[in-house]
């Protein structure tokens, strides 16, 4: 008998969309329902809806999270939040390392591993981003560049209990396209034997799949091994979209 799987999470990064009465209306519709289901719900609002949508969600299911954090605690950073601060406003989560703060803002492994250690540090769990390009995969270099992002990117300190690895084919992200259900195992398999060498507890450590999960695909990506869970992106803006993925879980 192999070991249990943990609790999955279905986390739902909203991105740079919303205001305020919907994001308000879609958390509450999230929550609603949450109470009923097997997996852990989290929803990452946009930082202007962090407050509203924490007051929505206290007290309730559904977990609260950021999409990114600073490495400092405060300081001289304009634009910037830093991990204790989102604690401030409720947050368990915070996302870092994802492919469009990779790509967009140019940041390293280096710089996600230095933010995943200062969301432990304030008591937030991150959920540490990695992924390959459709050209890296072309050149069959997917276990490699996940192995490297991994390496890098992962916090000093990384437990089970406090860490979340996220797997996001960056050519999958938006588009509608998916990785084979061969694939996706393949991947998460590669990182949970990494994980192996790294964490003590890395059978705890729940490895999300990302990247156009939506309701129709959802059963077939959160059965397959090694799969505990998914980040979710545009299909987390519908509640029943998003309610469906959970309840797909196994």
């Amino acid at each position: 008998m192999g070991e249990p799987r943990p609790r999955p999470l279905i986390a739902g990064n909203w991105k740079m969309n919303g205001r305020r009465s919907d994001g308000i209306a879609l958390a509450k519709a999230i929550v609603a329902e949450a109470g009923s289901l097997g997996a852990e719900l989290l929803v990452c609002p946009p930082a202007t809806l962090i407050a509203p949508v924490g007051e929505a969600v206290k007290g309730t299911a559904v977990a609260l999270g950021g999409q990114d954090c600073h490495p400092a605690p405060s300081g001289a950073h304009t634009g910037d939040i830093s991990a204790p601060m989102l604690v401030d406003l409720g947050c368990r989560y915070v996302i870092v390392g994802h492919s469009e703060r990779r790509a967009e803002h140019g940041e390293s492994d280096a710089l996600v591993k230095a933010k995943a250690e200062a969301a432990l540090a304030a008591g937030l769990s991150p959920i540490v981003c990695l992924g390959e390009t459709e050209a890296e995969r072309d050149l069959g270099e997917a276990l490699a560049v996940v192995t490297r992002q991994l390496l890098g990117s992962l916090p000093a300190g990384a437990s089970g209990a406090r860490t979340v690895v996220a797997y996001e084919p960056v050519w999958a992200i938006g588009t509608g396209r998916t990785p084979s259900a061969r694939d996706i195992e393949v991947v998460h398999g590669h990182l949970r034997r990494e994980l192996a060498t790294l964490v003590a507890d890395a059978g705890a450590v729940r490895l999300l799949y990302g990247g156009s999960v939506k309701a129709g695909n959802a059963k077939e990506i959160l059965a397959l091994a090694d799969v505990d869970g998914a980040l979710v992106g545009g299909a987390s803006l519908k509640a029943e979209e998003f309610l469906a993925i959970a309840r797909a879980c196994p």
